[in-house]
C-alpha cells in the first residue's frame, strides 16, 4: 500500500501536475466573485480619477499649483522617463534652496495615482484566493496525496500573474473611457504607441514578481487573510518607487526586456522560498 501510494505521488512530470493544477484553479478563478468585483474596481479607478481630477482643476483654476492634475490620459498609466526622476527625487527627500527644493519635494499624484496601484489588487486577490484553500482544508487533503508543493506554488503564482494582468488590461480600458468623458487628449508623446505598448508589457512583466512575492506571503500568512494582505501591502510598498523607472510611459524594448527576463527570474526564486516554506512550516 505504501510503495502504491508513493507512485501516486511522484507520477506524471512536473508539467502535467502543474497542468492539472493550473486547469482547477483557473475553473475557481471563474467561479471566484472577489475576481470580479476587483476587476470592476479596475475599470472604475481610472474613470474616477480621471473625471474627479478634471472636476477640480475645472472648479479650482488655482488647484495646479498645489495638487499637479493629469494633463494627459495616459498619465493615468504611467509617468515619463523624466517625471518618475522627479518623484524618485520627492520621495528620496532632495532638498537644498527653496524654489526648486519645494517643487522637487511635493510629490506629484500623477506620478502616483496610476496603473501601478493595480499591483495591490492583485496582492488583496492572491491573498484572498490562497487563504481560503489554508481555512477550507484543500491544502492538507491536497498535499497528502502530493508528495511535492512546488506544482502549487507555480499554479497559484502563475493564476495571481492572470489575475494582475486581467487588472492592468481593465485600468487600461477604463484609462480609455475616463480619458473620453473627461475631454483629456490622448495624445502619446515622444514615446508613441510603441512606447506606450512596452510599457504595458514591461508593466506585466513586473507582475510576475509581485504576483510571486504576494503567495510567498499568502503561504506565510495562510489562512490568517489580515496577516497576509499586510505583509503583501509591506513587500510591495518597498518596491514600488521602482515601478516607475522600470515601466515608464515611453519605454523601450530594453525597459520590457529586463522586466520580462527579470520578473521570471525573481519569481523562480521567491517562488522556491514559497516551496521551502509550505515544505517545513505547518499547514494551519
Amino acid at each position: 500500500m505504501t510503495t502504491a501510494n508513493n507512485t501516486l505521488q511522484k507520477a506524471g512530470s512536473f508539467s502535467d501536475r502543474l497542468h492539472t493544477m493550473l486547469r482547477a484553479d483557473l475553473r475557481r478563478l471563474r467561479k471566484t466573485p472577489h475576481f470580479f468585483v476587483l476587476l470592476l474596481t479596475a475599470f472604475a479607478m481610472p474613470v474616477l480619477i480621471l473625471v474627479m481630477t478634471t472636476m477640480v482643476g475645472g472648479a479650482d483654476p488655482q488647484a495646479g499649483s498645489a495638487m499637479p492634475l493629469f494633463r494627459n490620459t495616459w498619465q493615468v498609466i504611467a509617468s515619463d522617463s523624466a517625471s518618475s526622476m522627479n518623484a524618485m527625487s520627492a520621495m528620496g527627500g532632495i532638498t537644498g534652496g527653496t524654489g526648486a527644493s519645494d517643487a522637487a519635494g511635493m510629490m506629484d499624484m500623477t506620478a502616483m495615482m496610476n496603473s501601478n496601484l493595480m499591483y495591490f489588487l492583485t496582492a488583496v486577490f492572491v491573498c484572498l484566493f490562497i487563504a481560503e484553500d489554508f481555512r477550507s482544508g484543500y491544502c492538507k487533503n491536497l498535499f497528502t496525496v502530493r508528495a511535492q508543493k512546488t506544482d502549487y506554488v507555480a499554479s497559484k503564482t502563475v493564476v495571481g500573474f492572470l489575475a494582475g494582468t486581467s487588472f492592468l488590461l481593465a485600468f487600461l480600458f477604463g484609462a480609455c473611457v475616463g480619458g473620453a468623458a473627461s475631454g483629456l487628449s490622448f495624445s502619446l508623446g515622444a514615446g508613441g504607441v510603441g512606447g506606450l505598448l512596452l510599457c504595458i508589457l514591461a508593466k506585466v512583466g513586473l507582475m510576475t514578481v509581485f504576483a510571486a512575492i504576494f503567495v510567498l506571503m499568502s503561504v506565510i500568512g495562510k489562512g490568517r487573510t489580515w496577516m497576509s494582505v499586510l505583509l503583501s501591502l509591506f513587500a510591495g510598498m518597498l518596491l514600488f518607487m521602482m515601478i516607475p523607472m522600470m515601466s515608464p510611459l515611453d519605454a523601450t524594448i530594453v525597459h520590457a526586456g529586463m522586466c520580462l527576463a527579470g520578473g521570471a527570474v525573481f519569481a523562480a526564486g521567491v517562488g522556491a522560498v514559497s516551496n521551502l516554506v509550505l515544505k517545513t512550516g505547518s499547514l494551519a
